[in-house]
């Protein structure tokens, strides 16, 4: 049973050395991996993806360029007035990169953002950003938070160190757009801006940095498809909508999208189809528009000024319940020599308070629509081609927070990769352990059966040993005085002894038979082990003269039952054997025990050893000398006789108690 739990203890020793370390308390478990991968993926299919312009438009400002990244360069917006902002949107210059794909370019390694007022030219730095910060590669806007309660009149970004341009390595500034934000409102549009150098590329100038005009269309991920609104008439026909707002409303944007023809690449007409070169944009309280307000003029002399949302500002100090949005000069396009024109928005909003109070609204025309899948309804449903329109704030933030997320979900998804990994290794060391373990068990039952047998085999010899040993010598000693009687009948007190000796004898031939059957009452049979021993000697040889030295009794009545049982049986069998075959008239015994070692000595001066005898141990001795785990000898003694010696090395946890 011993060597069996060792082996169990050896398996476990294994399975620890199998089985990786224990995680330390701060690293994520697989469970916590997965469930932030999850949030991740659930939160990306709820955010508006990048979909990126095409065809002809501006596309903001780039500096000059140089041959290293050491050069500032800088862009300052000049806002109308002094007005509280929490939040600066940077909207970088997209590049078709030859390996990676869209990527962004000009956004510089080393920048400052820097907000003053008129009061304070110099300014204070609200954010500072360096290569540490790993703002590329990047597709989508860079959304810096304002500190609380920042105001400013003028908004100044200071690039220090430049990033390379891909086709050139040229190093340069370019954004696409700057937006600033007071809430919903962008107050950086149409505002002045200067900078230290430009480009000689007219689709790239600093005005362009704050045209409300983005790489990308709008494309949320709620909300069906809106169907625009467009319709051919005669170039002569003065056309325009009206949209009923059902109660005056201040108004302080007006949001034109551009219609998006079809997803068919390449498209038919270009980005500007049926965008009117002239716009008026004018306000009313009255159905007829006899007290018309003229809120804006909008011209169009290029293609860089029209985009996929053209965002403008409206009066609003005062309320209106009716827009018009007139065709002053309409687009035209000349086909096969016919000259056709077309007007038409794929939405039209007009923001109040940050909300777009056109939408669901009412809306009519002094034109009609050709094709029948179409409606005015559709100018103010709230959608476009790809589904809902959102407000702008909430889109770039929603981009921004898209690139945030899909540079997450790639390191969690690596560490999840690296926990499957050490999963695979954990379950097939587990399987190697639990060979093992199943060969271990077979193993230590195979050790258990034999050593039950061996147990049993032991059991038989012991059994034996001890009906030869303890029964034979009392029945030799009954015999011995039995014959005994016969030469004390004439002594009463002798022959009394004697007859007491021989009832003793019985009961403990008695007891020793109870003791073969069942060795637990070896424990009463030899309690006192030393006393044991000189009774029996008296008994077996009285009749010769002896002498018995016992050293360290405590040590002796120490010793587990079965030794106590086994030595003093191979004590009474030497004796035995001396009365029986020395034929020797003095004895000497010496028995020492100590926690190390128990010695026992036996000599006597009767006949001796023969040559032929020389150095045999009888049988019964050998056998009860195996049963003990002890060596034992016989050698001539002293006195001419014969010496048996036993040397038994202790082992406390097998022979002590």
């Amino acid at each position: 049973m011993k060597l069996a739990l060792s082996i169990y203890s050896l398996l476990l020793l294994l399975a620890g050395s199998l089985l990786p370390a224990p995680q330390l308390a701060a690293e994520a478990s697989i469970s916590q991996l997965e469930m932030k991968r999850d949030a991740i993926q659930a939160e990306l299919e709820e955010l508006a993806g990048y979909r990126l312009r095409s065809g002809v438009g501006s596309i903001g400002f780039r500096s000059r360029d140089y041959p290293e990244p050491s050069h500032t360069e800088w862009i300052q917006i000049k806002l109308e007035k002094e007005s509280p902002i929490d939040q600066i949107v940077l909207v970088p210059a997209i590049w078709r990169a030859a390996q990676s794909g869209f990527q962004a370019e000009g956004l510089p390694q080393e920048f400052q953002l820097i907000v003053g007022t008129s009061s304070d030219p110099e300014g204070v730095v609200i954010a500072s950003y360096g290569e540490q910060d790993q703002l590329l590669p990047r597709r989508a806007p860079l959304v810096v938070v304002c500190p609380p309660g920042t105001t400013a009149s003028w908004i100044r970004l200071n690039a220090t160190q430049l990033s390379p341009r891909q086709f050139d390595h040229q190093y340069y500034l370019e954004l696409s757009e700057i937006m600033i934000f007071n809430g919903p409102d962008n107050v950086a549009l149409h505002q002045p801006v200067s900078t230290s150098s430009t480009d000689s590329n007219p689709a790239r100038v600093p005005q362009y940095l704050v045209d409300g005009f983005v790489p990308y269309l709008m494309d949320a991920a709620q909300g069906k498809p809106g169907i625009a609104v467009i319709s051919t008439m005669s170039p002569k026909l003065e056309a325009f909508f009206t949209i009923d707002l059902e109660a005056p409303r201040s108004l302080d944007y007006i949001h034109l999208h551009a219609v998006e023809q079809s997803d068919t690449v390449p498209q038919a007409f270009s980005k500007d189809l049926g965008i009117p070169r002239l716009m008026h944009i004018d306000g009313s309280n009255q159905a007829d528009f006899s007290d018309a307000v003229r809120l804006l003029d909008l011209r169009y002399k290029s293609v860089y000024e029209t985009g996929p949302i053209m965002m403008h500002r409206l009066r609003g100090d005062i309320p209106f319940r009716y827009i018009r949005v007139t065709a002053a000069v309409p687009y035209t396009n000349d086909y096969e020599g016919i000259t056709e024109a077309r007007f038409g928005f794929s939405e039209i909003e007009l923001i109040s308070g940050g909300q777009n109070v056109a939408k669901g609204k009412a809306v009519t025309a002094n034109f009609p629509l050709l094709n029948p899948t179409r409606a005015f309804s559709s100018l103010t449903d709230g959608r476009n081609l790809y589904g809902d329109i959102l407000p702008i704030r909430q889109w770039m933030n929603q981009l921004a927070r898209r690139n945030d997320l899909e540079k997450a979900l790639p390191l969690v998804q690596h560490q999840l990769n690296l926990k499957y990994a050490r999963q695979k290794i954990i379950v097939r060391r587990l399987s190697w352990l639990a060979a093992l373990l199943a060969a271990g068990i077979g193993l230590s039952i195979l050790i258990h059966r034999i050593l039950r047998i061996r147990q049993a085999s032991q059991m038989k010899e012991r059994f034996a040993a001890d009906l030869h040993d303890e029964l034979g010598a009392n029945l030799h000693a009954i015999g011995f005085l039995g014959t005994h009687l016969k030469d004390i009948l004439d002594s009463p007190e002798k022959l009394l002894r004697t007859v007491d000796e021989i009832k003793s004898l019985t009961d403990r031939t008695s007891e020793a038979t109870r003791y073969c059957i069942d060795s637990q009452t070896a424990k009463e049979i030899h309690a006192d082990l030393p006393a044991d021993l000189r009774h029996t000697a008296r008994r077996i040889i009285a009749n010769l003269k002896y002498t018995l030295e016992i050293e360290g009794e405590e040590s002796l009545n120490a010793l587990k039952p079965q030794a106590r049982g086994d030595l003093f049986l191979f004590f009474k069998e030497s004796l035995i054997n001396i009365n029986r075959h020395a034929d020797a008239s003095e004895v000497r015994i010496k028995l020492t025990a100590s926690a190390q070692e128990i010695q026992l000595n036996i000599s006597d001066n009767g006949r001796g050893l023969s040559n032929g005898e020389k150095h045999t141990v009888p049988a019964s001795l050998q056998r009860r000398a195996k049963l003990l785990g002890a060596q034992v000898s016989v050698e001539p003694s002293e006195s001419g006789g014969t010496c048996i010696s036993l040397k038994l090395k202790t082992r406390q946890t097998r022979l002590f108690k």
